[in-house]
Parts: C-alpha cells; sequence; structure tokens
C-alpha cells in the first residue's frame, strides 16, 4: 500500500454511529499494521453537539467490543472536502446534505455511504440508535465492524 488515505465518517451529531465508526475503524488499522497510511476522523451534518464525546450508551457498548471513543463531536466543512479521500456517511440523508455541500464533482464523488463497505449484512444504511435501547448500538456495532473491514480490504486492494 502505497498511497496514504484520510478517511472522514459522518452521521447526524456525530455522536453515535460516526465515532463508532472511527473507533472501530481505527483499532481494524492498527491491527493491520497501517496506522501510518490510514487516518481517520468523524464529523457530523449538525452542529448541535459540537465539542462533546460520543454518547455515553455508545461508548460503553463500545468498549464492551474493544473500541475507544475518543473523539469529540465536530460538524463537517468545507475544509474536510479536500483534507480527506473519502467521506463515508451512515445514510441517506446524511449523503444528501453532504453531497449538496460538494463545492465541486471531485469532492462529490468522495462521497460513499458506508454500508456499500459490508460483506456480510445485508442493509442500505446505519440506522441512528440515539432513539431506541441496547439493541440498536449493538445492531450500529455489527454493521459498522462488517463495513469497516470490507472498507479496508477496497482501500488495499
Amino acid at each position: 500500500m502505497e498511497e496514504k488515505y484520510n478517511l472522514l465518517f459522518v452521521c447526524m451529531g456525530n455522536i453515535c454511529r460516526s465515532p463508532a465508526a472511527e473507533g472501530i475503524m481505527e483499532k481494524i488499522i492498527r491491527e493491520a499494521g497501517l496506522t501510518d497510511k490510514i487516518k481517520v476522523g468523524s464529523a457530523g451534518t449538525y452542529g448541535g453537539h459540537a465539542g462533546e464525546e460520543a454518547d455515553p450508551r455508545m461508548k460503553k457498548t463500545a468498549k464492551e467490543r474493544g473500541y475507544h471513543l475518543t473523539s469529540r463531536s465536530r460538524k463537517i466543512t468545507m475544509d474536510d472536502f479536500t483534507n480527506f479521500d473519502m467521506i463515508l456517511v451512515m445514510d441517506d440523508n446524511n449523503y444528501d446534505i453532504v453531497y449538496n455541500m460538494a463545492p465541486d464533482i471531485d469532492s462529490a464523488k468522495k462521497i460513499r455511504r458506508m454500508t456499500e463497505f459490508c460483506r456480510n449484512i445485508k442493509t442500505d444504511h446505519v440506522p441512528d440508535p440515539y432513539y431506541g435501547g441496547i439493541n440498536g448500538f449493538n445492531n450500529v456495532l455489527d454493521i459498522l465492524e462488517d463495513a469497516c473491514y470490507g472498507l479496508l480490504e477496497t482501500i488495499k486492494s
């Protein structure tokens, strides 16, 4: 792997799905020995949680699986289209928001749905677990683990 990749995971508030994707991908990258080649970040399309840590329920559920969520919420910016090679969104609503922000067609081509990289779980979006119970958080982690492994395979090939 010669190129360096910068990945940005995006959900609505940047407190559940995207920080979980970031934490999962960081661990997978570390285990693959690629921390010098792949960098990750996360952001939200809504800035109301800016500066906050990940949702405590997501942090707890992720920690039970060995993931540490350390990022702080922030809103996606125009600079992200320059600073990141791939922008991975969790659902169609966030796809539309990010796509409409894209300053040009090359930037728009960087936007991908996270579920495109799932290898085993068939779903068209990563559901927002915020208003649900613990099963929702576990479901999100299942989907993101599948997608992150598929994403790494794609990047490596």
